[in-house]
């Protein structure tokens, strides 16, 4: 079993000096750290929770061509990004003292997702430059019993919809992938 995923993520953008103006506020404002390839070979900069190693990051760098991206129209392409938050308050702060002064569009406000994951809570937000979907999580390392709950009668709820389900929908959900030969 794997127990890191996503090594980095680079996004191409259409204003790269407003895009970083605005992630340089954005991740700072989360605690990230930064850095940029100086222009070596082609234009990039970086944005990472923990540095220097292990990380895994995130990448802004020019586009050569296309618009700003409409994820309710869900194109081919990334829908959204989740970064982790410390916790339900962190998310809270973020929405108050980030989104809304910044004028960012909110798709979702702060609110607890139930069906996802017992305690999963976030908030949802579009890039205002390059219509990037963004989410910052947080999931209880522990969930409260009243966490648990919550998500089990999701779960029954969402079952109920689903009478073609023979099994609990945490065990259908879960796949076997074909292993490494």
């Amino acid at each position: 079993m794997r127990w890191r995923g996503v090594h980095h993520v680079e996004f191409s953008v259409l204003d790269y000096e407003r895009s970083v103006a605005f992630y340089d506020r954005m991740f700072g404002w989360l605690g990230y750290k930064s850095f940029w390839t100086l222009d070596i070979g082609y234009r990039s900069t970086y944005y990472m929770a923990r540095f220097p190693l292990p990380h895994s990051y995130i990448g802004i760098q020019p586009a050569k061509s296309g618009a700003k991206l409409d994820h309710e129209a869900r194109p081919v392409g990334v829908h959204h990004i989740a970064l982790w938050a410390k916790n339900r308050r962190e998310v809270d702060a973020f929405h108050r003292e980030f989104l809304l002064p910044e004028g960012l569009a909110v798709t979702d406000p702060p609110a607890e997702y139930d069906v996802y994951v017992p305690g999963y809570y976030a908030v949802f937000f579009d890039d205002p430059i390059n219509g990037i979907h963004w989410e910052l999580a947080s999931t209880p390392r522990v969930p409260t019993p009243g966490q648990y709950l919550r998500f089990r009668r999701a779960m029954r709820k969402e079952a109920a919809k689903h009478p073609e389900w023979t099994e609990a929908p945490e065990k259908l959900a879960m796949r076997e992938l074909p292993p490494r030969r």
